[in-house]
This record gives C-alpha cells, structure tokens and sequence, in this order.
C-alpha cells in the first residue's frame, strides 16, 4: 500500500511514506473493518465518523512540512490514526475529539500502541487546547466553514495549518501559513470529510437539500486551467480536463493510465436520504478506448454509486460495467433505486486499476421521490 497507494501517488516525502508504511492502521478500526485496513479506503469507525483513507493522511501530514521540534494540534482525533502517523515525524502530537466514546477509544488504542508523545482530550476542538499553544502546526481533520479563530491565535507565526473548507459535501483542502499574525491561503484540491457533529454543523450557513440530490460540475466546464482539474471532483488520479476539438468553451474529462492496478479516477459526494428519495436517474456520456481490465476483480472501467448509511457504513454499491475493449461515444441513463436507510451517497467514474483511454462527459443525478 505505501509503495501503489502512497509513493505511487505522488507523495515525496520519504519521512511520511515510511510513517505510514509502519503504523498499524488495523488497530485503529473496528474489527469487522480490519480486512479493508490496508486499501486506500474511508472506513466507518462508529458515531458516524470514518477513519481517514491513508492517501488523504499522508498528503495533509506532507502538506505541513512536519519536522522533528514540532508541536502538533490536530482537531478531529477520531480513530486516532491522523495523530499515530504524525508521531514519530514530530516532537508532540495534542489530539481533540469532540464524540466522547470515540476520544476515550482512540486515547486508549494509543496509549496500548506506546504513542507517548501524543495528548489526546475529548473536547471541543474549535476552541483549541490554549495550555499548550502556540503550536508549530495544526491539522484539521474536519470540515468547517471558516476557520475558528482559537486556531488562528494558536498557531505560532510562520506556523502551518491544512483545513478542508466549504459546504457539507463541496470541500477544498486549504493551506495557510501565519504571517504578521494573519493566515496566508493557498488552495490544495477538492476533498470531502464527513459532517461534522454537534453545533458548528447545525450552525452551517450552506446546508444541502438531502431530498434532491445533484451532482456539481457534471459537464466538466468549471476546471482549475494550470493543472487542468476538475472542480467539485477530489481524489482526482490521471485525469485532465480535455477542450472538445480544440472547443475552449466545450470541454470532458479524460483518464488515461498505463500501468495495470494504478489509480486513474475520481469521486463526488452528493446529499441523499433515502426516507425522502425513492430512485436516482444517473445520465452520462462516455467514450473508452482500449480498456482492458486489471488482474484482480475490482480493477476495471466503470462508474459506480455507493450508497451510505446514517454511521457512515456502505449499505450498497451500483456498478455500471465493466467497459472493456473501444466503445464510441454513448449517452445513456440507468434508474437506481436509492435504499430507505440512505443518507449519501459517493459517485466514482474512471479505470480504479485498468488501463486504457475513459472519457466521461454530461453526468447528471436526478431524484424520484417517495
């Protein structure tokens, strides 16, 4: 997994890579989850929370630049996972979680696996822990609307801090670094951590319409023009946003990948609730050339829809597909019918490990209800 998932994706670090190569991400989940622990994954860990896919941990780890004299906050401990990771990479690791039943967990899995360095409190983590600032770094494993200012005053001058920011289900991971007592901002990439608990997310400004479901930037038209990705999507691997023949104001999205088994995808989380919303209408168009599938029985081109739980545990997975072999472009819309106990959903389009040429274009959800 560090070698494909970690390194293989893009991060350089060796210090991080290594970290995550030698921390025991099996101990910090649930035992019916521990047969996933070790796939580049978001797993449910309870109280409606997951543990964090090791990609995502190791990018924000990367991200903070983390050095031996660091002192650490992390806001969101969860499994506990994030802070074990940071642990040899860094002087001392302070962890708040604000669910009592997963802090009190996640404190005793560390304190098992010899962690000394790190702190843990169940608390509200908006608010800091002042008795140990200024801190060195901060990481945000949840997803506020702005960032609290306790963490703005926490951070020491010069210091970083990685947060993902925005809506419940349009996240941006953010970097900002302290300069003359102000947060410098630098946009990262799309991301999506779960809701929030208790009153920040009640008390969000930008609140989702559950009963219909949409998905955002489904024509590709809004794209980062650098790098050539596309908003609203995250974990984004070997795809670019590509001009229809030569059209700069007609565009789709093109995966390309070489390599049997490496990553060329991405996914989008959308607001559903299954009470509210009887079937889904997922409309796309897609073009594949030379699609071949990969050696395991997961590894092919397809676009999927995962339908998830109120804790956060996959309740069902639709699958279109496979493509294989060169196909022209086809428009097509498939009728699915959402599970009652639906509470999101997560739409994945790409090769997840095949290789070949996949394009997709014009992906639409809309909702029947009940």
């Amino acid at each position: 997994m560090a070698d494909d998932e970690i390194a293989g994706a893009g991060i350089k670090d060796e210090r991080v890579v290594e970290s995550i190569r030698t921390t025991p991400r099996h101990e910090f989940m649930p035992a019916k989850q521990r047969k996933f622990a070790y796939f580049d994954m978001a797993l449910p860990i309870g109280h409606g929370q997951t543990i964090s896919p090791p990609f995502v941990v190791a990018y924000m780890t990367e991200q903070l630049e983390p050095k031996a004299t660091d002192k650490v906050l992390e806001i969101g401990t969860g499994s506990g996972y994030q802070a074990a990771v940071l642990s040899p990479l860094v002087s001392e690791v302070y962890s708040i979680e604000i669910v009592e039943p997963l802090g009190k967990r996640a404190a005793a899995t560390l304190e098992k696996l010899g962690y000394e360095n790190v702190f843990t409190m169940v608390g509200d983590g908006y608010k800091g822990w002042p008795e140990h600032a200024p801190f060195d770094k901060i990481i945000v494993t949840c997803s506020p609307e702005n960032v609290p200012q306790p963490l703005v005053d926490q951070l020491k001058e010069g210091g970083r801090m990685i947060v993902p920011l925005g809506e419940r289900y349009q996240q941006l991971l953010y970097l900002f670094t302290k300069v003359d007592g102000k947060l410098k901002k630098e946009p990262l990439e799309a991301t999506y951590f779960v809701p929030l608990t208790g009153e920040a997310e009640e008390l969000r400004q930008v609140k989702p319409d559950d009963a219909t479901p949409a998905l955002v930037n489904g024509d590709f038209e809004k794209f980062d023009a650098e790098k050539r990705l596309p908003e609203a999507w995250y974990y984004v691997r070997q795809a670019e946003v590509i001009a229809k023949d030569g059209d700069a104001s007609a565009h789709f999205l093109r995966f390309h990948n070489d390599t049997t088994g490496r990553d060329a995808h991405c996914l989008q989380a959308i607001g559903i609730d299954g009470r509210e919303v009887k079937s889904i209408t997922v409309g796309y168009r897609m073009r594949g050339e030379n699609l071949v599938s990969g050696a395991n029985r997961d590894q092919f081109a397809t676009l999927y829809v995962n339908f998830f739980g109120e804790d956060r545990a996959p309740i069902r997975q639709e699958i279109l597909g496979p493509w294989t072999g060169d196909i022209k472009w086809t428009e097509k819309s498939v009728n699915m019918v959402v599970p009652v106990s639906a509470r999101g959903a997560v739409i994945g389009i790409g090769l997840f490990g095949a290789t070949g040429t996949l394009e997709f274009d014009d992906i639409t959800v809309t909702g029947s209800q009940r």
